[in-house]
């Protein structure tokens, strides 16, 4: 394995499959670029499994060092992971790597990883919130009138 991952034109996957896929020789993925649409990615099966069999033993030593004294060690080094975590109060980290662990060993069960990737992406924005006085007052300020009625959902008027 030379590289991570290899930029393709997905319409070179299309002229030239054969050609295409044995870059995957060299590279631990392709990324075919499309013109209209979201890329996508191709691996060899073992890659994938490969990269499951990571997320599910990281999933599991988060989950074991939670449940242990080990627990505030890993709350001091999150920050070294996911440095916008600093951003978020004590009681917040707290909350996140709970939820970070329960995310990551459902994910795992069902072999879907986007769960982890939206939580990650929610908590980035809360850290965000945090990290900018004028937005955080913004955002947690009392209205200042009553905002009248809320609609029942599913009704149109």
């Amino acid at each position: 394995m030379t590289s991570a991952y290899e930029d393709v034109p997905f319409s070179e996957l299309l002229h030239h499959p054969a050609a295409t896929t044995r870059r995957l020789d060299a590279a631990r993925g392709l990324r075919l670029r499309r013109r209209d649409a979201e890329d996508l990615a191709l691996m060899s099966v073992e890659r994938m499994e490969q990269d499951a069999t990571i997320v599910d033993f990281t999933a599991r030593l988060l989950a074991g060092m939670v449940r242990t004294e080990n627990a505030d060690i890993l709350r001091r080094v999150l920050p070294e992971a996911l440095p916008w975590v600093t951003f978020l109060p004590a009681e917040d980290r707290t909350v996140f790597l709970d939820e970070l662990v329960a995310t990551a060993r459902g994910a795992v069960a069902l072999d879907n990883l986007a769960p982890i990737a939206i939580l990650l992406t929610q908590w980035r924005h809360s850290a965000e919130i945090h990290a900018d006085p004028a937005l955080h007052a913004l955002l947690t300020r009392e209205p200042e009138a009553d905002l009248g009625p809320v609609p029942v959902p599913g009704v149109v008027e």
